[in-house]
């Protein structure tokens, strides 16, 4: 029987985990290893934990470098066969998020990963849908145009880590894409759209809180297409980019 591992980086969310961890536990799915890497949160993150634990495997909460490093010792510490991480103020739309996770690679054995779609919500009314992510095939070339599968719906053989590598701490912002994209775009890795949602995002995330952090991510995306000698047009990226947006915040009107 497969084995997930569900990765959960918390900080200072005490305001937003409880989702996360009960969307966890309600999965139908018996065989998940949950675990959750805390940064030495100073709030009531780690109380509220300890106080109702769920169905954690591994609680661990020490400094860290970055949201970046805590995935990688969770990947360190995983015992999972398919890997997949949820952010603290992240939560799975329906308790069959992972069953299916497993289905498609229990009829899919040659597979190394897959992902669907995401929805992005208002920070305190989940119900209000900001903008819907449909993910779509991935088609070689597809990051130098700015596109990317959103990571908390990204599920990934435990192989695949050992082979090509866990998260890049030279990127403080845009680690999951370069990890991604060298998964997809560079070792050429079998992955699969799902064409499903799965995965509702909170607004307000590292990436898009801010229009700094919008234009570090983005550099730092044009630095891991440079890095890997990926075509890299900026021009086209963007207008990639902004099409993109908007296709999602008018989609979103109809889910």
């Amino acid at each position: 029987m497969i084995k997930v591992s569900i990765i959960t980086v918390t900080y200072n969310s005490a305001l937003y985990v409880k989702d996360c961890l009960e969307s966890v536990s309600a999965q139908k799915y018996n065989n998940i290893e949950h675990i959750v890497i805390d940064g030495a949160s100073t709030d009531e993150t780690l109380s509220f934990i300890k106080s109702k634990r769920y169905n954690l495997k591994t609680l661990i909460s020490e400094p860290d470098q970055g949201i970046y490093d805590a995935m990688n010792k969770g990947i360190n510490i995983a015992k999972g066969d398919i890997i997949g991480f949820l952010n603290s103020d992240d939560f799975y739309v329906n308790s069959e998020v992972i069953s299916k996770v497993v289905n498609v690679f229990n009829n899919n054995p040659s597979l190394d990963a897959c992902y669907a779609d995401l929805i992005y919500t208002d920070q305190i009314n989940v119900y209000k849908n900001i903008r819907y992510w449909k993910s779509g095939e991935f088609i070689p070339g597809s990051f130098s145009k700015g596109w990317c599968p959103p990571h908390p719906t990204f599920f990934v053989r435990d192989h695949v880590y050992k082979k090509f590598g866990n998260f890049n701490l030279n990127y403080h912002i845009a680690s999951d894409v370069d990890l991604m994209m060298r998964f997809l775009e560079v070792n050429k890795i079998k992955v699969r759209y799902i064409p499903e949602l799965w995965v509702k995002m909170r607004m307000g995330g590292l990436s898009n809180q801010s229009i700094k952090n919008i234009i570090k991510v983005n550099k730092e995306i044009l630095s891991a297409l440079n890095s890997y000698n990926l075509p890299k047009n900026p021009l086209i990226f963007f207008a990639y980019k902004i099409i993109s947006r908007l296709k999602q915040f008018i989609r979103k009107l109809y889910s």
